[in-house]
């Protein structure tokens, strides 16, 4: 099964940040990070130094997508933000981009299993495939 997680920041969000969301989440549905295939984000966030950051700390890749790759998610979601629409086009960063990924490397549909887990500065999803 491949696993991935979906990210999104707020900018100038830190690593701790990111991290402490990430174990969090994966300690609450039982999930060891050496599970997990990729980080996925927007292309927005492909600079973001928390989240390069959490990619080296992790030893990960991470795959950014456009907004445009991101909409053909959201039917999906579970929880859709005007307020990352505004900002970014697309309704859920971190769901969406999960979704994408997860179903990029498998080559077939993926699923939410952590669905948007959310602090005041970053989010969160784990998406699954296979």
């Amino acid at each position: 099964m491949t696993l991935v997680v979906g990210l999104g920041c707020q900018r100038g969000c830190d690593v701790r940040t990111l991290l402490d969301l990430l174990d969090a989440a994966l300690a609450e549905g039982g999930i060891e990070r050496n599970r997990i295939a990729g980080l996925a984000s927007i292309d927005l966030k492909r600079h973001e130094p928390a989240m390069l950051a959490l990619a080296k700390e992790l030893n990960l890749p991470l795959t950014c997508f456009s907004a445009g790759q991101l909409t053909a998610y959201e039917d999906r979601l579970s929880h859709k933000s005007d307020v990352a629409f505004i900002h970014t086009g697309c309704y859920g960063i971190a769901e969406s981009a999960a979704l994408a990924l997860a179903e990029q490397l498998a080559g077939r549909p993926a699923r939410l299993l952590i669905t948007r887990k959310k602090t005041a500065r970053a989010t969160f999803a784990l998406a699954c495939a296979g």
